[in-house]
């Protein structure tokens, strides 16, 4: 298995905190978390996940709040096997519990 986060894992995460796990968690995937300026005429899109070539990149509207950032990242990252992965409890239940 290989091991994502290196540091101790409370209850009671914050978003910051959350988010900086899960851009881990895309890099131990080979997942590219790119920011970028989405604007669209009628809606304000978050971004997801896309494929180019052979490369994976989870696309995050730069000017999302932290938590949608988070819900971006969480809804993409759902769609990997990470059972051969460890991750923290913590962690592994938001992903597995956590709002989309």
């Amino acid at each position: 298995m290989i091991s994502v986060l290196a540091t101790k894992q409370g209850p009671g995460l914050d978003d910051t905190t959350i988010l900086g796990h899960l851009e881990a968690l895309a890099h131990t995937l080979e997942v590219q978390v790119r920011y970028e300026s989405l604007e669209s005429e009628t809606t304000f899109p978050t971004g997801g996940l896309c494929r180019i070539k052979d490369k994976k990149y989870i696309i995050v509207n730069e000017s999302a709040s932290t938590g949608e950032k988070v819900r971006t990242l969480t809804k993409a990252l759902r769609r990997f096997d990470l059972s051969q992965i460890y991750l923290k409890p913590a962690l592994r239940d938001f992903l597995e519990t956590g709002s989309d």
